[in-house]
């Protein structure tokens, strides 16, 4: 008679390999990454060569996954899986974890710039277009590695810092690849001090909101000011939106900030004359949530602002994020009155297209373009040609970055509209807003009256 053990032997070793394994992609799982793990430390124990783990995640996969569906995913996770299992180095172990991330244990990867160099490798591999059938899509990839000993000896240490890693590649954009690093762990707990200090300044009201006027070029009476986003922490000091708007996006709170802004921005034009609008801007993560449209209606019902006062800025890349949703959300505003404003213009991939394919109200021109326009002949053909195009489809021009009289004169002589700059105005708080509106344009008001 066959003893329980030879009985349940085989069944325990099935049940380890299902344990083990990702059932999607037949690579292994986390347990099997820290399995390999603790066995390689082991094996390293009186041998000093270090190792290496790597944690891989596909960039904006989610919007791809929800515009194709999630069969059409899977289908993209099982060809990563491929590539990755066929391009590793022998020895090495490759693992899938939770949704849209990868893991590695190389052994023979030694230092920081063996690191990179596999990640360089890996990332060209995954770049390749992904083949669903009736249509082809392009991802890119960022990387987070840890080296063993130096960024810790125990699995869960060596995991984190890697996660540490891979999310300074997020915050410096797509396709990048970091090694951890006590200066990069001091980094990371520098932004994680910044997003708390943050979430504080939103739940006191202690973000502040300044407005930068946008102008006729005609005879420069004041249109509409921009509303800009500014913190002065009481330890931080002056944060700069560039760093903490970002910030706000990364860490899932940028609809809090945003609606914070925009009630304090409405609140503010209320004591503006009524035919002078306010331009706020819209984040790539509020275009991906269909819920923008009513947010931004419910706060201008309850201040009091008339939607058609109000003007939306989007960057051509946040509509490209989720261009379905997008459209979805613009339609609603535009429905409600609120005009929509393509902000930027000409530094994206496909501008033209999006033109066509959304209903903007007007083009915003880089100040790329603007600050180059009397010293490149190519600056200036690129504006002449957009105010051209504008002028076909009947959307209104706005020239950004205006710093000097040469700039504005030669504007207005091709025939832009509207111009925004430090010229004109630097961003100011409300009190001062309303004291450049009474001598700008009460006064422009006063002098065309008298005519």
């Amino acid at each position: 008679m066959k003893s329980a053990e030879m009985l349940l032997g085989p069944v325990s070793q099935e049940s380890q390999t299902i344990a083990y394994t990702d059932p999607l992609t037949g690579l292994g799982n986390r347990h099997r990454m820290r399995e390999r793990t603790r066995s390689l430390s082991l094996e390293r124990a009186s041998d000093p060569a270090p190792f290496t783990i790597g944690i891989v995640n596909l960039d904006s996969f989610k919007p791809i996954n929800d515009l194709f569906g999630v069969e059409a995913g899977d289908e993209i996770l099982c060809q990563v899986a491929h590539r990755l299992r066929a391009c590793i180095p022998d020895g090495a172990t490759v693992t899938r974890h939770d949704g849209d991330e990868f893991a590695f244990v190389l052994p023979l990867v030694f230092e920081r710039v063996g690191a990179e160099k596999f990640g360089q490798m890996i990332r060209e591999v995954l770049s390749a277009p992904y083949d669903l059938g009736d249509r082809n899509v392009r991802l890119s990839a960022s990387f987070g590695f840890a080296i063993h000993p130096f960024a810790g000896d125990q699995f869960d240490d060596l995991l984190k810092n890697a996660d540490t890693a891979l999310y300074r590649s997020k915050r410096r954009g797509r396709g990048q690849i970091t090694v951890y690093s006590k200066e990069i762990a001091q980094e990371m707990k520098r932004a994680t001090q910044l997003e708390q200090a943050l979430r504080n300044a939103i739940i006191s009201d202690a973000i502040d909101v300044h407005f930068q006027p946008i102008v006729s070029l005609a005879n420069n009476m004041v249109l509409g000011f921009e509303a800009l986003a500014r913190w002065n922490d009481a330890d931080l000091g002056f944060v700069s939106p560039a760093v903490f708007v970002p910030l706000a996006e990364e860490r899932g709170f940028i609809d809090a900030l945003s609606e914070a802004l925009l009630r304090k921005a409405a609140e503010a034009a209320l004591s503006w004359p009524r035919d002078v609008f306010l331009s706020f801007n819209l984040s790539s993560a509020q275009l991906m949530d269909p819920g923008t449209s009513s947010s931004v209606l419910a706060i201008l019902a309850r201040v009091g602002l008339d939607p058609h006062r109000l003007e939306l800025e989007i960057t051509e890349t946040a509509v490209m994020s989720s261009a379905d949703t997008a459209h979805r959300i613009i339609s609603d505003l535009r429905s409600a009155g609120v005009r929509i404003s393509l902000d930027d213009f000409g530094t994206g991939q496909s501008s033209l297209g999006r033109l066509r394919e959304f209903n903007f109200d007007k083009v915003k021109i880089d100040r790329a373009f603007v600050s180059r326009m009397n010293s490149d002949r190519a600056s200036e053909h690129i504006i002449k040609a957009v105010l051209a195009m504008c002028e076909g489809l009947e959307l209104r021009v706005v020239a950004e970055g205006i710093e000097e009289h040469a700039e504005a004169a030669k504007l207005r002589a091709l025939g832009c509209a509207m111009g925004q700059g430090y010229y004109f105005g630097k961003p100011a708080d409300a009190a001062t807003t309303l004291r450049y509106l009474q001598a700008h344009y009460l006064e422009y008001t006063h002098e065309r009256e008298i005519a």
